[in-house]
């Protein structure tokens, strides 16, 4: 019997052509503030694909959100509003500029920020808002907006797990002031490690530039703080080719999605993914939400070989280092309840409608 992964990277010949074109010109990074050929190369075409003024590609999407923070001047004694059902990146990203990350509880309507509860912990110490596009699905960046040019915050898009998803039109990382993708090996398209900023201001643009690489202008001055952020040129290679694969793989996983939720469309307990109004989807992960039982059923798919995981079980407010922090009696109702009953299913584009019912029928057998 096959095991089913999760998600895992789609890499072919062109790909390593790419790499080896590379090698061959034995150019491998460049230090420069616009960077080498090949990351020049992905920063036009994403900008183009996402319809944004500027790409900024970096090492990670950690650093995506790092070098986002630190161009908006965030720092020790402010506060960035953050949701708790995340990767630890999302609060990760705010403690390395020392700010502090407050925990928003997430929407009823999605596993995305509440921007209900967004309100309620802004303060005076609020300096930036952190929205994430959870599985691929956009939040819901109209009321977020609001909120956020209710009180005169920036808003920086966590857009890691949401390349290709839109939003009222827009693709998600071009609704804020900043958005933030991931090109980590289990992402969408990938170059085993890899990020990008997108933006359409000019003069954070030309900053990033500079953070990216220990803050040096072109003159050679170390005008501003930086340190070295910079995407080397075979992953920016790779990530050529990948960014022309993308919609071929969107198509897939959208295939994939219709499939498994009109399996389980009829089976009561078992709540099938959901996106806000006006939201479209990249299906980056398939996730459900069971009463119960959900702890056996994902034993016994990966009994059969079925990489079905759980994101998140625990979430950021509630790991070991940030109750350590003193995270301790936050009360985030509906993350917490969240957590303990999703669970995620493989739908990436190596997965063949054959293994979707396979999938099903396995889920099917243990809630009853």
């Amino acid at each position: 019997m096959d095991r089913i992964s999760i998600n895992q990277p789609i890499i072919g010949r062109d790909e390593k052509i790419a790499v080896m074109r590379v090698l061959e010109r034995k150019i491998l990074t460049s230090a420069t503030e616009l960077g080498g050929n090949e990351v020049r190369s992905l920063e036009r075409s994403l900008k183009t694909y996402l319809g944004c003024k500027h790409v900024i590609a970096v090492n990670s999407g950690t650093s995506a959100l790092y070098a986002s923070l630190l161009v908006l001047g965030i720092g020790p004694g402010d506060e960035v509003a953050v949701p708790s059902f995340s990767f630890v990146a999302t609060a990760n990203a705010v403690l390395l500029t020392g700010a502090k990350p407050v925990f928003v509880d997430i929407s009823e309507n999605s596993y995305a920020m509440s921007a209900d509860d967004l309100q309620s912990k802004i303060t005076p110490n609020t300096a930036a808002i952190i929205p994430v596009h959870l599985y691929g699905h956009p939040a819901e960046m109209g009321a977020i907006r609001s909120v956020a040019v209710k009180n005169g915050l920036p808003v920086v898009e966590d857009a890691a797990q949401s390349v290709g998803a839109q939003y009222q039109g827009k693709h998600t990382g071009t609704l804020g002031d900043l958005g933030c993708f991931s090109f980590h090996a289990s992402k969408l398209i990938t170059s085993g490690e890899g990020g990008a900023i997108a933006t359409n201001h000019d003069e954070l643009s030309d900053k990033l530039r500079r953070i990216r690489t220990h803050g040096i202008a072109r003159n050679g001055d170390p005008s501003i703080f930086g340190t070295n952020l910079r995407m080397g040129e075979v992953e920016a290679a790779i990530l050529n080719i990948q960014l022309k694969r993308l919609t071929t793989f969107l198509d897939k996983r959208r295939r994939n999605a219709k499939e498994l939720s009109h399996l389980l469309s009829e089976k009561r307990g078992v709540i099938l993914p959901f996106s806000v109004k006006g939201g479209s989807s990249n299906w980056y992960l398939y996730t459900v939400s069971l009463d119960k039982a959900r702890d056996r059923v994902l034993a016994k798919l990966n009994h059969m070989q079925v990489d079905a995981r759980v994101y998140y079980r625990i979430p950021i407010h509630r790991s070991s280092f940030y109750r350590e922090l003193g995270y301790r009696g936050e009360s985030l109702t509906r993350t917490e309840h969240a957590s303990k009953r999703v669970i995620s299913l493989p739908i990436h584009p190596g997965v063949t409608l054959k293994q979707i019912r396979r999938i099903a029928g396995i889920l099917l057998t243990v809630v009853q």
